[in-house]
């Protein structure tokens, strides 16, 4: 490990795509590299980070280490390696890195080298994957996550019968997001920093998991200054509880005298990401205050240890924050928030309470750490893929530090997205990105495309995605029409909570209100209008085919709701479902299954493309057979594209081009 092989996927590789056309292609997009959030040394000088190239002919990618100077300068490239080099790190330190890589067994371990990316060796050798790691600030000692068993296997129960292949379940959730429950529980394990394998379990023979799943990691845990305590965020609940329930705490775990403490019991919410103040003596997290509401207001909660209070700070701000970080001397906290369709870094004030606004622009910030004087972030637009800018904290102004896929960039033409505000039927300034094909001409009329956001709660702001991206929609001459409607971030909470229990109801004369605004431009064709989205964006897309009186000549839904009581009844995290349409069918018909696009499938007539990938268990592929096997009963050109092997998302690199592929044969037929 550490020296270059033949077929190692790297930058310089790969086979170059075609750059003729100077506008983004699928191949153009699958050829940029990804940029990781960094990491900065103890010493506040130097920058480490990751950076992901993909090689779709061989259908994989892999993931080197880079520094850079927090002042800017050229990036050294410090790994050439087989595998990714996942969550590296600083020591304590500054003396070399850590990382997790795949050992000789195929395990995924801690590692360490150099910061010039020499002297690699392995520091642990569990019998089980490391999930993720970090180090105490004293360098003493190590805090990973692994997965322990805590159940039989049926091979346990059944010696006899070895290769029966089955699974037994008794309760919810037997399976989460992507994966079956297996009977091991993700756990979090403290050891000396020589002694990694001699580790002590915070949650020892508990069936619970900590970090959160799914998807939860690092960022659910905190060190204090000296070293001493462990804060962690873990779910106390099993099975049906788990799966109704969005109650994780933030616990506290004294190294010297094993205790426990609880420190969010009185909140029936999310408590998440903890983060100590540079003395010790405060913890900042964020925190939904209603139970069951997974996109709730995520309150700036600050506890003092000292007096015992724990205080929302954000109780007059009516926008979110998360990704934390302390100032140096602890008298201020920045974090993001969404402010339409923008995700803009701000400052917490502790002493005078206040909140202010230190970044402004359509962009979004998407991670956040401190380096001296300045803030460090990864920053996007819809041109823009992923790159690393500094904030000076003496005057606001934004650096670019990292210029990954500037060479890209400058051989092809983006076009241009523009801010509108529509009316919506309710009075209301409705905030709607308009992307423009590149070398747009206002003469002449384009097909366009309806964007509907999936979440349903997540802004439609300046991110940059590798597949529904909104960019190459304009490279193909398409318009497309992104609404920020009802039931979104960034506009208060009033904005935001309003869709709930409303599904079919304000937020689509949203979507309707939106794409009726731009039809009346001259370059809009309103006889090729089309509709498009995933998740929630899919659901849109079924109800607006029964209810869109013929604005719209195709529609595409990825992973989407089709019928509410199948969906209430295969889903896995039914606080969502509880919530968001009311609960269970059978008890009092709740009025939003009223909206379910099922009930209105006598109005369908417009050709469909069904997108769904088979190991989606938040939308269960056969809500996806649903809708197509309606449009196929009633004559419908339609089309279905299943993925055996791909999630609620699409990321294999030669399965998203085939997406790509596939999503513009159907609109352009």
């Amino acid at each position: 490990m550490g020296e270059p092989f033949q077929d190692i996927i790297t930058k310089e590789n790969r086979q170059e795509p075609d750059f003729s056309k100077g506008i983004l292609t699928e191949e153009i997009l699958w050829y940029m590299g990804r940029v990781s959030s960094p990491a900065v040394s103890p010493d506040g000088s130097t920058l480490l980070y990751g950076v992901k190239y993909y090689d779709y002919s061989k259908n994989t990618g892999n993931m080197e280490l880079y520094t850079l100077p927090v002042e800017g300068g050229t990036p050294v490239k410090i790994t050439t390696t087989e595998s990714d080099e996942l969550q590296a790190s600083w020591l304590p330190d500054g003396t070399g890195i850590a990382f997790i890589y795949p050992d000789d067994r195929g395990l995924m371990q801690i590692f360490t080298c150099a910061p010039d990316g020499s002297d690699r060796k392995q520091l642990t050798y569990s019998e089980d994957d490391i999930n993720g790691f970090s180090f105490s600030p004293d360098g003493k000692n190590v805090l990973y996550t692994k997965n322990v068993r805590l159940e039989q296997r049926i091979a346990d129960r059944y010696p006899d019968l070895p290769q029966a292949n089955a699974m037994i379940y008794d309760d919810l959730m037997y399976r989460h997001w992507d994966a079956w429950a297996d009977g091991t529980y993700a756990h979090l394990f403290v050891a000396p920093f020589d002694e990694p394998d001699n580790a002590v379990d915070l949650l020892a023979g508990e069936k619970f998991h900590a970090p959160v799943p799914s998807g939860g990691g690092m960022e659910e845990t905190a060190w204090s200054p000296d070293g001493k305590k462990i804060a962690y965020c873990c779910k106390r609940a099993k099975g049906i509880d788990f799966a109704v329930s969005t109650n994780t705490d933030v616990f506290i775990y004294d190294l010297e005298t094993g205790k426990t403490e609880n420190l969010t019991e009185d909140n029936l919410g999310y408590d998440m990401d903890p983060v100590f103040s540079p003395d010790g003596s405060k913890i900042v997290w964020w925190s939904m205050k209603t139970p069951g509401f997974e996109s709730d207001k995520k309150r700036v909660m600050i506890h003092d240890f000292s007096t015992g209070i724990t205080k929302d700070y954000s109780e007059k701000f009516d926008y979110g924050g998360e990704n934390f970080v302390w100032s140096r001397e602890g008298d201020k906290i920045y974090f993001l928030s969404c402010i339409e369709a923008t995700y803009q870094i701000f400052a917490l004030d502790i002493a005078a309470e206040t909140i202010s606004q230190l970044t402004r622009g359509d962009h979004d910030f998407n991670s956040l750490v401190l380096a001296g004087d300045k803030l460090i972030a990864t920053k996007t637009t819809h041109s823009l893929p992923a790159e690393i800018f500094s904030i000076n904290l003496q005057n606001d102004e934004e650096e670019q530090l990292t210029f990954t896929n500037k060479e890209i960039l400058d051989k092809i033409n983006m076009g241009e997205t523009v801010k509108r505000w529509v009316k919506t039927t309710d009075g209301k300034d409705m905030l709607v990105w308009v992307i423009l094909p590149p070398d747009f001409d206002s003469t002449k009329k384009y097909p366009t495309l309806l964007y509907c956001q999936g979440g349903p709660q997540q802004a439609v702001s300046q991110f940059f995605s590798y597949r529904w991206c909104f960019k190459m929609m304009s490279a193909h001459g398409y318009i497309v029409v992104a609404p920020n409607r009802r039931g979104l971030p960034g506009f208060g909470s009033e904005w935001n909570d309003q869709i709930s229990g409303d599904y079919g109801g304000q937020n689509m004369k949203d979507y309707l209100s939106a794409i009726d605004a731009l039809a009346k431009e001259p370059y809009v064709d309103e006889e090729r209008l089309g509709a498009v989205g995933a998740s929630y964006g899919g659901f849109s897309i079924y109800w607006l085919a029964g209810n869109h009186q013929k604005r719209f000549k195709a529609f595409i839904a990825h992973c989407g709701m089709f019928n509410f009581e199948s969906w209430y009844g295969t889903t896995e995290e039914l606080f969502f479902a509880n919530h968001d349409i009311e609960g269970p069918y059978w008890e009092n018909t709740p009025k939003s299954y009223s909206f379910s696009p099922h009930k209105f499938v006598k109005n369908w007539d417009t050709p469909l493309l069904v997108i769904h990938g088979g190991n989606d268990f938040r939308i269960p592929y056969t809500e996806g057979m649903q809708a197509f096997d309606v449009a196929q009963m009633k004559g419908i050109p339609s089309r279905f594209l299943f993925f055996p092997d791909e999630t609620h998302f699409v990321s294999k690199p030669q399965n998203a081009i085939l997406w790509q592929r596939e999503f513009f044969r159907f609109l352009d037929e």
